[in-house]
């Protein structure tokens, strides 16, 4: 009867050993990982409610900034119709669109503005712009049912340039050729009235304004606060 010597037993258990120890501690570890790849109901809902939290924080400062960005463009816009008309004047020597009554004249309003365009766009207008010049290209606006920062193709509003929130430019020429022209906003935007050719405004996100007719308006109003002038 042969007999294996003791330590030969023992090493057989020792072997045997190890491999349960690895056998358990793998076992553990995927156990792990399933519990931690789990989450309960109530952790995802947690996880919702503080994402829902935080775009509630950011989504304010996200319009602030879009708001911001509109008012740049809308003052960019403004600047390049003033040097547009005046650039006209330069080439002809008078304001387009010069009424036969000695009064200044406001666009956008009352009087669309879509005719003052097509001729510094140099459309449709053999009489005012004979020479063919482009004064300003502005984009055509993206929207055709509610057209914004750019000229309108809708046939309600077709030529007319509006502002970045969807209100027709004003313009306000001197096309009385005394040098100067009514202030929109004389309480506190500047002399009243304006020593200068050409003027434009935009009503900016509330798209209203008191600057029609009547008392001195003021700029730093409730309605008017959000205003973008050219002048200033």
């Amino acid at each position: 009867m042969n007999l294996l010597p003791v330590a030969a037993v023992y090493d057989r258990r020792s072997v045997a050993s190890r491999r349960s120890a690895v056998i358990d501690r793998r076992y553990s570890f995927c156990s792990a990982q399933q519990s931690f790849a789990a989450f309960t109901l109530i952790e995802l809902l947690v996880v919702i409610t503080i994402i829902a939290v935080l775009i509630g924080f950011l989504f304010p400062a996200f319009q602030g900034i879009q708001n911001q960005a509109k008012k740049t463009q809308a003052k960019n816009d403004l600047l390049q119709i003033v040097t547009a008309l005046n650039a006209y004047y330069t080439e002809y020597g008078k304001y387009p669109l010069t009424p036969s009554a000695p009064a200044d004249t406001t666009y956008g309003s009352t009087t669309t503005n879509d005719r003052l365009f097509n001729i510094l766009r140099s459309v449709n207008s053999p009489t005012d712009n004979p020479r063919g010049i482009v004064f300003l290209s502005p984009p055509d606006a993206k929207d055709r049912t509610n057209p914004k920062a750019g000229i309108s193709t809708a046939s309600a509003s077709v030529g007319q340039y509006f502002d970045p929130w969807g209100k027709p430019y004003m313009i306000r020429i001197d096309t009385d050729y005394d040098n100067q022209v009514p202030n929109p906003y004389s309480a506190n935007a500047g002399n009243a009235p304006l020593r200068s050719g050409v003027i434009a405004w935009s009503f900016g996100k509330d798209t209203q304004s008191e600057s029609s007719p009547g008392p001195a308006p003021d700029k730093n109003s409730a309605i008017n606060k959000d205003d973008v002038i050219s002048w200033q």
